[in-house]
């Protein structure tokens, strides 16, 4: 069973994980940028003051940047700016789906460890769904899920229907 465990990590959702931190990159540059040359224009700018636009910059990429998702045997873990979070999914307790717009997936395990987690990057890629689908399973049968199984069914029917859309777009069959 602790081999499981071992199993090395995959990070799902590369590609559009890559994209959402170049645009933070060039959100941070572009801010720097601004206010540098406004701070130049208006005569104000100094060694130090550059200094704070720059650091100011470096902490608009901070909370820019896409947190990083990986999953592996039986855990998910989200790596934000500043905390490392990790859920084992063939432990969890429950899960909420949280916000109409910006949906968030709220999941916890029978040892107390909490992840919040964008419903994008299930979106984005399949076989984080299928880890997380997978450990639920096994949460289920072990009897320590008890709330959110409801959510997780819609989810997963949602999900099913976006691939679906998009297979069949990329098809021409839409």
């Amino acid at each position: 069973m602790e081999g499981l465990m071992d199993r090395p990590a995959r990070t799902p959702g590369g590609h559009r994980r890559r994209a959402d931190a170049r645009w933070a990159v060039w959100l941070a540059l572009a801010f720097a940028g601004v206010t540098t040359v406004l701070d130049w224009a208006s005569g104000g700018l100094t060694a130090a003051r550059a200094d704070l636009w720059a650091l100011l910059a470096v902490a608009v990429f901070a909370v820019l940047r896409p947190p990083r998702v990986t999953a592996g045997g039986r855990w998910l873990t989200v790596r934000g700016p500043v905390r490392v979070r990790r859920v084992r999914t063939d432990a969890l307790a429950g899960v909420w789906r949280d916000g109409r717009i910006a949906t968030r997936l709220l999941l916890w395990d029978a040892y107390g460890h909490r992840v919040t987690l964008d419903l994008g990057v299930l979106i984005a890629d399949p076989l984080l769904w299928h880890e997380l689908d997978t450990g639920a399973r096994r949460s289920l049968e072990a009897g320590t899920l008890r709330h959110g199984t409801e959510v997780l069914r819609l989810l997963g029917r949602d999900l099913d229907d976006t691939a679906t859309r998009g297979i069949l777009g990329a098809s021409g069959l839409e």
